[in-house]
């Protein structure tokens, strides 16, 4: 993934007006009216624009420097990234000159662009599809080939499903959806994610929930159990006392996020409490009733 403070030369410190006068430098030496005919220019050009678009919106250089490019990209689309971008205001503000003639189009999202887009050229809409995965992979991240059907043409595209990605959160994947006419361009591909229920397992946030059951001597004596977690078996000791409902937390084996927070897992304790039992049973609960527990 492209790093965009390399793109514009300047580190993760960088002020807004360090950020600023990065672009203007690059954008004047790249911009396309300086370089006729040099695709690599015009190449370039479309990078640090697409940088500065980025790192020059407070809200998304904070998504950027919090989730990194890959979990930016998987959550802005190439038009989010261009939306009310506009590349000519802003040479003009450079005394560049722009060309407000063009009107809007060219970059995704509307912003100007330094020529006119051909008709065949213009990106294709996004393709939306649902992807149900199960607990595991939403948890611990995993790598699926899919079937898509693009242009009438089933395919078998690979995808990487993010660890700690939610249940109804769109997996956004750049250059994976329908071809254009001409065949140049790609768009985009957005998976709405459906996370099937787990037999064992609830998540709330990134904490993972599992309910076990335990003996009412258990419960009053304590004892130790075995709980499943997302990486195997671990013990846990029930404290003498334990009420029905108590939650025992494991630290940081729950679910890990996408700035690499790690969840826990909280065991939620069922006392089970016995509906048959014998007489010698009854005598001994009675006992322990008349002295008082």
């Amino acid at each position: 993934m492209t790093d965009y403070y390399s793109v514009l030369g300047i580190n993760k410190g960088s002020s807004d007006d360090e950020i600023k006068k990065a672009y203007r430098k690059q954008a004047m030496k790249y911009h396309p009216d300086r370089n006729e005919g040099d695709s690599k220019a015009e190449s370039k050009f479309k990078d640090i624009s697409e940088a500065y678009a980025v790192l020059s919106d407070k809200k998304k250089r904070r998504e950027y420097d919090q989730f990194g490019s890959e979990g930016f990209h998987q959550k802005f689309s190439q038009e989010d990234i261009f939306r009310d971008f506009d590349v000519n205001d802003i040479l003009r503000g450079f005394g560049f000159g722009g060309n407000p003639s063009q009107g809007r189009g060219g970059f995704p999202g509307g912003g100007n662009h330094f020529q006119r887009p051909h008709p065949e050229s213009v990106k294709p809409p996004t393709l939306i599809k649902d992807l149900s995965i199960g607990f595991e992979e939403a948890a611990l991240g995993a790598q699926r080939n899919i079937a898509i059907s693009r242009n009438g043409v089933v395919e078998e595209t690979s995808i990487k499903i993010p660890s700690g990605i939610s249940n109804g959160k769109i997996l956004r994947l750049h250059g994976k959806g329908h071809l254009s006419p001409d065949g140049k361009n790609q768009g985009d591909l957005h998976l709405k994610i459906r996370v099937l229920p787990h037999p064992l397992f609830s998540r709330d946030a990134q904490n993972v929930i599992v309910n076990s059951d335990i003996k009412l001597t258990d419960a009053l004596l304590g004892t130790t159990i075995e709980v499943q977690t997302l990486n195997g078996i671990k013990s846990v000791k029930i404290p003498s006392g334990t009420q029905n409902n108590s939650k025992l937390r494991l630290k940081e084996v729950g679910i890990k996020s996408s700035t690499g927070v790690q969840g826990d897992q909280l065991v939620n304790i069922k006392i089970a409490i016995p509906k048959n039992l014998t007489e010698e049973q009854i005598k001994h609960i009675q006992y322990l009733k008349d002295t008082g527990i």
